[in-house]
């Protein structure tokens, strides 16, 4: 049964019932890049949310990007309120593992963005990513704006494509507007980095294939 449910989606009526506040406190500042956790952040930045199995090395691959201002990690996509980690993988909450990455347009498209993101895990696995297994690590892209929603819909046809051609399956991606973003314990936050894990756990791993960008899919 506990495997059943980790592996098949939640619905509302039978998800956790959470909680109206956040139960634990978030770092104000950015382990790496020195910059707020949380928001409000500078004018002209803007904000988009990627899911692609465990959020430790998901953040890592988006903080590295120039033109990154923020990432965070947190759970998004599911029904819960303010869940822990715990609720979380129970699969009961509804959430995936996200990243919130708040970027400078002026400097990295969008479109770059939804690159690292496709080329960074295997999008065809459904319910899991590798050895990680269980709804909460389902690939996810949620969009917050119609630019972002036609770009990651666009790469996603033509990352297909190229998928395809490799022998790989249907992309799996759960593709949507932004619900609420739900920031994770303060001990996730940045956990590769070399402060805190340099060596830690990662288990994302890529399918090889690349996914150009500014093409017509």
């Amino acid at each position: 049964m506990f495997g059943r449910l980790k592996t098949a989606p939640v619905t509302r009526e039978q998800a956790l019932p959470g909680r109206a506040v956040r139960p634990y406190a978030v770092p104000s500042t950015h382990t790496v890049l020195g910059t707020p956790v949380e928001g409000p952040f500078p004018e002209g930045l803007e904000t988009a949310y990627f899911a692609m199995g465990c959020f430790w090395g998901a953040e890592r691959a988006f903080w590295q990007v120039p033109g990154v201002y923020s990432t965070a990690v947190g759970y998004q996509g599911g029904y819960t309120p303010n869940p822990t980690y715990e609720e979380t993988c129970t699969g009961l909450t509804g959430h995936t593992e996200a990243v919130q990455v708040v970027y400078d347009p002026a400097q990295v498209s969008y479109e770059q963005l939804a690159k690292v993101f496709w080329e960074s895990h295997d999008p065809t696995q459904g319910n899991r990513q590798g050895n990680d297994v269980g709804t909460q690590y389902r690939s996810a892209a949620y969009w917050t704006s119609e630019a972002q929603r036609e770009a990651i819909e666009r790469t996603r046809g033509t990352f297909q494509e190229r998928l395809a051609a490799k022998g790989y399956g249907p992309i799996t991606t759960e593709v949507g507007p932004a619900g609420e973003f739900y920031y994770a314990e303060g001990y996730h936050q940045q956990y590769l980095s070399e402060a805190k894990n340099p060596y830690g756990y990662c288990g994302l791993g890529g399918t090889g294939v690349s996914c150009p960008v500014g093409l017509q899919a």
